[in-house]
């Protein structure tokens, strides 16, 4: 990759993501799904002083399907990460790997003007960042 190159995780992010509600069950998450292909769904803010959340697919295996729950009465805020880390959309995608490496993420909601505007991931990082450049 080129010194000179900066590739910016707006760049890279995927804008396409489920943006859910903490008191819905995991079912209902699941049946409402667009996008499962994000691998996570991010929990909207109830009001102007809360923050974002963060369920991973890994979370609902772990927590519900591992441990024998049922996901029609396990509510999504009961699994979620909360506050969760975010990057800016501005952020160069080197610095976000870092911040993934020093935190130990895969994936964080991408913010621009306090709103999630998408989801980034190490794959992303990858395969549309430092593969993209190569070809």
């Amino acid at each position: 990759m080129n010194e000179r190159t900066i590739i910016r995780v707006e760049d890279v992010m995927q804008r396409d993501f489920d943006l859910v509600d903490g008191m819905d069950t995991v079912a209902e998450v699941l049946r409402k799904a667009k996008h499962p292909e994000s691998k996570c769904f991010i929990v909207d803010t109830r009001h102007e002083n809360d923050e974002y959340g963060l369920v991973l697919l890994s979370d609902i295996a772990k927590q519900v399907l591992a441990k024998n729950k049922s996901p029609e009465r396990v509510n999504i805020y009961e699994i979620m990460s909360k506050p969760v880390v975010s990057v800016d959309s501005k952020m160069d995608i080197r610095y976000c790997a870092r911040l993934f490496e020093s935190f130990g993420l895969g994936r964080a909601p991408v913010v621009d003007g306090g709103k999630v505007i998408g989801i980034v991931g190490y794959t992303d990082i990858v395969l549309h960042g430092i593969r993209d450049q190569l070809l």
